[in-house]
């Protein structure tokens, strides 16, 4: 707690925040009661019928064999693939670059070591989910080693940018992101989420990026983990296309959840004050995080625990009043903390951006979750207007990515005036052309 407090006294160069000694000492000690929640936990999963095979490498060369088929009447057939690098590493495990030497195509396999007192959930979910902005499953396979460790490998479409290291380039090289690109990524992130909403018997499905429709219907919805490199990106045409969901959790209305979840940086202040029932609008927020990261080239709430993250966001919006932290955990309404002011936006970015954009990102970042937009609002928000105009280019003058290729069922229960909104006529007209003609 003493390094959180000196590190709010510093006037972090993010935002130019300064306060007064006592404010500090008084929130640090507020906050050093609060069981603000900074570890994970187990939580269950979902598991498939897996197919075993002898134990898999991810050096360079490593042949990976496995059968596909067998189903619906198919016949089964061996797939052999050869580990070329690695592209990956984290907790979840190892993702590796491969050829497929049966017909040449390069795949991403991702192998994740299974826990077998839990089911694996982001098997099942990638399973039903299918969306232009989500990294394809081609098929799946577990894996044993001589320790009998079981691993599952999950063969999935290769794409070879990821968002973080376009963003880092541009950051390193002291070069603002095009304006065009963070609206490209923002946008098709919130077109995930409002996809997912919608998928799978009409499940609203989220993640963290606002790339849907929203969608009408059941309890159940997905909550996703959001962060730059696990957002990926093709180079040429800059269709974006999440590849994680190892995070993800159908939302079950009065069913408790944890709340560890999502990456520190892009986590919600709901679940920093340990909510267990939360909602969708976590992605909503981590979709501001991503934007605003875009915006600055860095992140904007760089908090290095639980505790201060929860500062860093403090800093910025203000303190919650009652009602607001209510809105997040009534647990912790008899909390006081000090009166800190909100910070301005535009000294916050510290550069000129269109007042839409600053419009967008404060609607992203409301403490109460049922006040912040939803990814549909978010799309059809001025700020992606640029990208409804048909004359819009990609710097290097290639036309942008499918953006308005919505199935009929990702449109269901949607108000026409608001369809009419999101989707601009010519493209409209593209979709209706495609549809006679398929």
């Amino acid at each position: 707690m003493p390094t959180l407090l000196k590190r709010f006294q510093e006037d972090r160069s993010v935002n130019g925040f300064k306060s007064s000694s006592s404010s500090v000492d008084w929130l640090g000690r507020e906050m050093l009661e609060m069981r603000l929640r900074d570890k994970v936990e187990h939580d269950e999963g979902r598991d498939s019928e897996p197919d075993i095979i002898d134990g898999v490498g991810a050096e360079a060369g490593h042949v990976i064999r496995t059968t596909i088929g067998g189903r619906n009447g198919q016949s089964r057939q061996t797939v052999s693939y050869i580990a070329e690098h690695v592209v990956g590493t984290g907790s979840f495990g190892v993702v590796v670059q491969a050829k497929c030497r049966e017909t040449g195509e390069i795949v991403a396999i991702k192998k994740v070591l299974q826990d077998k007192r839990y089911k694996n959930r982001e098997l099942q979910i990638m399973q039903m989910l299918d969306h232009p902005n989500i990294v394809a499953l081609k098929h799946c396979f577990f894996s044993t080693t001589d320790k009998e460790e079981l691993y599952l490998n999950l063969v999935l479409e290769y794409v070879p940018e990821t968002v973080h290291r376009i963003a880092r380039t541009y950051s390193r090289s002291n070069q603002r992101m095009p304006l065009i690109y963070v609206k490209l990524y923002t946008y098709q992130e919130k077109e995930v989420i409002k996809a997912r909403m919608r998928y799978v018997g009409r499940l609203p499905i989220y993640t963290t990026a606002l790339v849907s429709v929203t969608v009408t219907s059941s309890l159940k919805t997905y909550c996703f983990n959001s962060k730059l490199s696990i957002i990926q990106v093709n180079p040429s045409t800059h269709q974006l296309k999440l590849c994680d969901f190892g995070s993800a959790k159908v939302l079950v209305k009065g069913e408790p959840n944890v709340s560890y979840i999502c990456s520190r940086y892009y986590r919600a202040p709901e679940l920093i004050f340990g909510a267990t029932e939360y909602t969708t609008a976590i992605d909503i927020w981590s979709t501001g995080c991503v934007m605003a990261e875009l915006l600055l080239g860095q992140p904007l709430f760089p908090g290095e625990s639980g505790v201060d993250q929860l500062v860093e966001i403090i800093k910025v919006l203000g303190t919650p009043t009652r009602e607001e932290i209510k809105c997040m955990n009534p647990n912790y309404t008899e909390f006081k903390f000090p009166q800190i002011k909100p910070h301005p936006w535009h000294k916050v970015f510290q550069k000129r951006l269109p007042p839409e954009a600053v419009d967008l990102v404060c609607r992203f970042f409301q403490y109460s979750p049922n006040l912040r937009c939803t990814a549909l609002e978010a799309c059809i928000h001025p700020f992606f207007d640029e990208l409804r105009d048909p004359a819009t280019r990609l710097p290097n003058g290639r036309p942008l990515p499918p953006l308005f290729n919505f199935k009929p069922q990702e449109l269901s229960g949607i108000p026409t005036d608001i369809v009419n909104r999101l989707i601009p006529d010519y493209a409209r007209k593209q979709n209706l052309f495609m549809a006679l003609h398929t």
